[in-house]
């Protein structure tokens, strides 16, 4: 716990106070409104207070482009089931080409991979890409709802084709091609695609992958799928029978159109994984997606026109999504592709100066890895240039925060937690807040962002669960083929009823700060790429030696994540070395590599409720630290005495570490 008052780490300049977008809004809504806002918590209180008001205001401060203007702002508080902005219709790439027509020559994308070097594409050269792109699938018979998947690693064209595909009005989804077959088609199977955009292989740390075999299968297995293009990446003469080009869907001169579609039109299906089932397929809208992301990225990271704005990054994750919204702000975007430690963890230091970043965003493992390796970015950078640096997928921890001011000095810390889920952020970066030690500075405005107790109490400077109180445009419209809403209700209202539930531990602080201790449900977060349980059992499971399994991720703030698999056996078993690589290489082929479990440990029997579900959160906590009598109830148990094992698990981990109890409130 800090103290009420500790000393801000960073605490910005007046000038930066003054010509951040933040300050410039909030003296537009004092003029607009006759309202007189303090401080920061003042202007956060009254935009969840006055929710309709505060999103109008958005809406009209950016000068949201529409073709039909909407007749409400929300017709009820209800989550879910809140509707927003209805009656308007929109394009979300509209807004992506509102800037810089006078410049077309001046970079919209500048992108470095381990196969190529550094390029740039105008935003003209972008304009004319995906203008003919969208022809093109247009002539194909791609329109309105139709979906289209890509296979695609974090480059250029990956943007050019969510961009001309949402300009038609189709729906977008992305996996990244270092994902396995099987995990890429657990979520691609569940939403019938149109169309599937793949790239041939790819290179990461000095190793190249060739991905032809994959993308063949997935054709195959996705029957619904009419047309294939690839895109050679590793190799520019791979070729593919019956697949398009990508250089020959990109050529010539088409004029642009968007089709103007409604405020909730789906704009793109990300996946975030639960503890049993398939992944689960979120659709987020054209309109919801639009207004968070020129909230948070214009007001809270202080982005627009004259950044260069990076967030390191797969298309698996949602920060990718997060790139695509620094270009609705008029951003330039710099992607990198591959390994961010090879040759070494200078790599993308080295290339934030190559590109003159003012803005750059990492995984906290990143910057902790950094650290660790003592690596001194200053050596590159050219001092004052670099702004801003963001920091999510984990918690980051006050030594964290401390390196970064250190290297870097007069930067933003910003912070941020949100997620797949919602597409946006709870709670994160402020140009016009200090940033202390170990704290995001703030919860984003119109958030009703709070902790709460198990009995549902909103807590003051205590962990709780992360909830959302009232309605925010971006979430959720529904799952894929959920047509009762059952999984989405199930997701997040069913502990507390009519609030959402994010599954965080978070510390509101006396300042109006925040702090996430990870997450407090069992939800598999490693590097920012959530993964539900139930995919590693269906890998692990399948092994004829293995009866049974337990995963857990034993992350929380302070602590270094740790995963161990706990394997039951068949009788005459052992656990030996061969084993283990087998099931190691099982979830690095079909799932991903960053889903490797630390350790795998035999273990007699895998704890379950009399219902017969695995007991995963219990020994979650168990093995962070809380008691036995606070996580589980043995009369509740159809094995009780299975629990043995696992205290003497987390004994032994307490001894090795030379840890306490962790404390979650």
């Amino acid at each position: 716990m800090t103290t009420t008052h500790p000393t801000p780490l960073w605490q910005p300049s007046e000038e930066r106070i003054r010509n951040s977008r933040l300050h410039h809004f909030q003296g537009w809504l004092e003029q607009r409104t006759g309202q007189q806002f303090r401080d920061y918590d003042a202007l956060w209180r009254w935009s969840v207070d006055h929710l309709e008001a505060f999103w109008e205001a958005i809406w009209q401060y950016f000068d949201v482009v529409a073709s039909e203007p909407y007749t409400e702002v929300l017709d009820s508080h209800e989550m879910p089931g809140a509707q927003w902005f209805e009656g308007s219709r929109l394009n979300l790439v509209e807004q992506i080409f509102r800037f810089h027509h006078d410049q077309p020559d001046r970079p919209a994308i500048l992108s470095r991979s381990e196969l190529r070097p550094l390029q740039s594409l105008s935003w003209g050269e972008l304009r004319r890409q995906v203008a003919a792109l969208a022809s093109r699938l247009r002539e194909r018979g791609v329109g309105p709802g139709d979906r289209v998947v890509a296979y695609l690693p974090n480059v250029a064209e990956t943007v050019v084709a969510f961009c001309a595909c949402a300009s038609v009005g189709a729906i977008w989804s992305s996996c990244s091609p270092d994902m396995g077959t099987r995990s890429v088609l657990d979520r691609f199977r569940q939403i019938d695609p149109k169309v599937i955009i793949a790239v041939d292989g790819y290179r990461y740390g000095g190793k190249d992958f060739d991905r032809l075999e994959v993308v063949r299968g997935l054709r195959e297995a996705l029957p619904t799928v009419e047309q294939m293009i690839l895109l050679p990446y590793l190799d520019p003469e791979a070729r593919l029978d019956g697949a398009d080009l990508w250089r020959d869907m990109v050529e010539g001169e088409t004029p642009m159109t968007f089709e103007q579609v409604p405020f909730d039109h789906p704009l793109w299906v990300v996946y975030s994984s639960g503890t049993t089932g398939m992944p689960k397929p979120i659709v987020h809208g054209h309109g919801g997606t639009l207004l968070e992301g020129l909230k948070g990225h214009a007001l809270h990271m202080d982005l627009g026109p004259e950044d260069r704005f990076m967030w390191f990054t797969t298309t698996g994750w949602i920060m990718w999504n997060s790139q695509i919204t620094g270009l609705m702000v008029g951003s330039t975007i710099c992607l990198y592709d591959g390994n961010p430690g090879y040759p070494d963890l200078g790599t993308l230091w080295r290339f934030a100066e190559e590109t003159e970043l003012t803005f750059l965003g990492a995984g906290a493992a990143y910057f902790l890895n950094c650290k660790k390796a003592e690596i001194e970015p200053g050596q590159w950078l050219t001092p004052g240039r670099l702004k801003s640096v963001g920091s999510t997928g984990s918690p980051l921890p006050e030594e964290g925060y401390q390196w970064i001011m250190d290297q870097l000095g007069d930067v933003m810390i910003a912070t941020i937690s949100g997620g797949t889920d919602v597409a946006a952020a709870y709670v994160g970066g402020c140009p016009i807040l200090p940033v202390y030690s170990g704290e995001m500075q703030c919860r984003y405005l119109g958030t009703a962002t709070y902790a709460m107790s198990d009995d549902g109490r909103i807590l003051e400077d205590e962990v709780g669960e992360l909830v959302v109180t009232k309605p925010m445009p971006s979430m959720p419209l529904y799952f894929w083929n959920d047509a009762e809403g059952l999984r989405y209700h199930d997701s997040y209202f069913d502990v507390f009823p009519g609030i959402w539930r994010h599954g965080d531990w978070i510390r509101i602080t006396p300042r109006g700060g925040a702090v996430i201790y990870g997450r407090s449900d069992t939800t598999i977060n490693r590097h920012g790429i959530r993964m539900g349980t139930s995919e590693i059992y269906r890998v692990v499971e399948e092994f004829p030696e293995v009866l049974d399994s337990l995963v857990v991720d034993l992350e929380y703030l302070g602590r270094e994540s740790f995963m161990p698999l706990f394997v039951v056996l068949r009788e005459g078993q052992s656990l030996d070395e061969d084993l283990k690589n087998r099931i190691k290489s099982a979830i690095r082929d079909n799932l991903s590599a960053r889903h490797v479990p630390n350790d795998i440990v035999p273990t007699p029997e895998v704890p379950r409720t009399l219902t017969g579900k695995k007991m995963e959160l219990p020994i979650k906590k168990l093995l962070l630290g809380q008691s036995l009598d606070k996580v589980a109830n043995p009369d509740a148990m159809a094995n009780p005495d299975s629990l043995t094992f696992y205290i003497d698990y987390a004994e032994r981990r307490d001894t090795a570490n030379g840890a306490g109890q962790v404390k979650t409130g």
